[in-house]
């Protein structure tokens, strides 16, 4: 397989800077992630962790470390003496992914719509906001960030933490590669609307809506979000 290999300093790899507020390499795992997932970071190209460093304002050692917990996962492989190349995946992958999504989502989200209440619900608009803004920055890593916090904040009002953590998992082996495609033709904002009219119609108590808005949302993350550019 001709795998690219990105080894020097000077590429611009479209990083977050991290901060002080949680250990470097839970930082630098939770940003790679989230680039992952956004598309960012390109399956059958090698990435050097001296290089995702420097894009980070880091040292190497966390970079290899988040690097090296992203492998266990398998979302990334150790290429030896050069980095690691991420991992790629089929359509029928993705494919499968939205389709347990989906089975969990749904009605788990109109349950949530079924019991909790507008005090619990709120909270969740800061988020659904976040994303609306990270959209129309154009930002897709704070896009995909917010837009976790959203939905696994939603999912985890189901009081099931298994179903969350289940749910995360999915998600971390998704891939969005269309985000920079909505981005260019100006969509991906009417995407990011959809959480804060999702918040509204489970506060409102209407849950054929509910469905009918969740369905449709998660609809776009395989038929939409998830192609490939």
């Amino acid at each position: 397989m001709n795998t690219e290999s990105i080894d020097s300093p000077g590429v611009a790899l479209n990083l977050p800077s991290v901060q002080e507020r949680r250990s470097l390499r839970e930082q630098v795992t939770h940003a790679l992630r989230a680039a992952l997932v956004a598309g960012e970071l390109r399956p059958g190209i090698v990435y050097s962790a001296p290089v995702l460093a420097a894009e980070f304002g880091v040292s190497a050692t966390p970079v290899r470390e988040a690097m090296l917990d992203l492998a266990k996962e398998g979302l990334v492989e150790v290429v030896r003496n050069k980095g690691f190349r991420i991992v790629g995946l089929t359509d029928q992958d993705l494919d499968d992914f939205t389709e347990i999504r989906e089975l969990i989502e749904i009605p788990a989200t109109v349950r949530v719509a079924e019991t909790a209440t507008a005090q619990q619900l709120e909270p969740l608009r800061a988020h659904a906001r976040a994303i609306v803004k990270a959209a129309r920055k154009g930002d897709l890593i704070a896009y995909v960030e917010a837009d976790r916090q959203f939905h696994l904040g939603l999912l985890a009002l189901h009081g099931n933490r298994h179903l969350v953590d289940t749910v995360r998992e999915l998600r971390s082996r998704s891939r969005l590669y269309g985000l920079q495609t909505l981005v260019a033709a100006g969509r991906l904002v009417e995407s990011a609307e959809e959480h804060e009219q999702l918040l509204d119609v489970m506060i409102s108590g209407d849950l054929d809506a509910v469905e009918s808005l969740i369905s449709a949302h998660l609809g776009h993350v395989r038929k939409l979000w998830a192609q490939g550019d």
